[in-house]
């Protein structure tokens, strides 16, 4: 018989435990990419965005064995910016067994009480760059590197507990060899001439401290009002951000335009995919991780869309059309065959432009939940 209690965590063996119970959850699972858990340590404890969020963690103990766990989360920014008295939840895994969910949820959302949240949702990261939504479709797929994977009784677990949908992200996989549209190809060749769009260089980039801070800038407001729950990045986030990715941008799968002004008027961001290079590593980079990671990068011939966007200006121009060209150019020259998307809202227009292509499927449908807090 089990014997279930709930237990904050404090120390860092606690820690440990906390970020290691996947591993063994989804022992058996083909599909589950484990982060690192270098990674996981630093988001659970150093990011820059714990420099406003709250934050405490819990597990759930079964005698000295973990049953479960769960972060909850408090965004003053995401409140005040939707005006809203909200928790979020994530980091959430369990055994198949509702006492177990049940104590992990009642506890997080005791917690947001005593905060003063009236609704908590997840799963959710603290801020719009991490890992979000339930999967509810695609369990037979591999998720990329910076989306969830769960079991599908999660969302039964969920549900139970008075959770309800409060929307959808959907991903598409499709071939990246196959050319764009000849209609948004005509399309792209006519604005680059007529606004004098030019190709920027993805290496200069790189050593362009000034460049990458206008990048991002453009990132928060390409993505302030289109991208649901959207909370514009700090400069502290700008900076890390930049400082962990930037330098791994590769020039055969990503592209920005700049206009007559030298400004940034669109971008495109894809990475080769690391998902079996971290089924791989099991959660370490040492001793061998490293050298998955670096046949990894070398591997294009599946690749993860990351980001594309447009400066404000350039929205509804038909811009997207060109960034579009460029990269299907790109994946085919460089030997890249199959793409998957990242999560875009359903509702979201920008996430129908894959169904114009030939040979694209619905590869994950991923959910967020809702409960009011009691």
């Amino acid at each position: 018989m089990s014997d279930y209690r709930i237990v904050e965590v404090k120390s860092k063996k606690d820690l440990k435990r906390f970020i290691g119970f996947p591993d063994r959850l989804y022992k058996d699972c083909p599909q589950y990419v484990p982060a690192l858990h270098s990674d996981q340590v630093k988001s659970l404890t150093s990011v820059s965005t714990l420099s406003y969020c709250s934050h405490k963690m819990w597990m759930v103990l079964d005698g000295d064995k973990v049953a479960g766990r769960i972060c909850g989360m408090i965004n003053p920014r995401y409140n005040e910016r939707y005006g809203k008295k909200r928790a979020r939840f994530g980091w959430f895994d369990t055994i198949n067994d509702i006492e177990v969910a049940r104590l992990l949820i009642s506890t997080a959302e005791a917690w947001a009480k005593e905060h003063g949240m009236n609704e908590i949702h997840g799963p959710l990261y603290y801020n719009t760059l991490g890992k979000q939504g339930m999967l509810v479709e695609g369990y037979e797929n591999i998720p990329p590197f910076n989306c969830l994977y769960n079991y599908p009784y999660y969302n039964d677990l969920v549900t139970a507990l008075g959770f309800e949908k409060e929307c959808d992200w959907v991903q598409y996989k499709l071939r990246a060899d196959q050319p764009v549209p000849d209609k948004m190809t005509a399309i792209a060749d006519r604005l680059m001439e007529r606004y004098k769009l030019v190709e920027g260089d993805i290496d200069s980039l790189k050593h362009d401290k000034a460049l990458v801070r206008k990048f991002f800038q453009i990132y928060n407001e390409s993505f302030a009002e289109a991208v649901y729950n959207f909370i514009p990045f700090t400069d502290e986030e700008i900076a890390e951000e930049a400082e962990q990715t930037i330098g791994l941008l590769d020039k055969r799968l990503c592209c920005f335009l700049l206009d007559e002004d030298k400004e940034i008027a669109a971008f495109g961001i894809s990475f080769p995919s690391i998902s079996k290079a971290l089924q791989k590593a099991k959660g370490s980079m040492f001793p061998f991780g490293w050298i998955h990671f670096l046949k990894a990068l070398k591997n294009v011939e599946t690749i993860d869309l990351m980001i594309n966007g447009a400066a404000p200006k350039w929205q509804n121009t038909g811009v997207s059309s060109v960034f579009h060209s460029i990269m299907a150019r790109q994946y085919r020259e460089c030997g890249a065959k199959w793409a998957i998307t990242n999560p875009q809202i359903d509702t979201n227009s920008a996430s129908f432009v894959w169904n114009k292509y030939g040979d694209c499927e619905l590869y994950m449908r991923r959910r967020c939940y809702i409960k009011a807090i009691e």
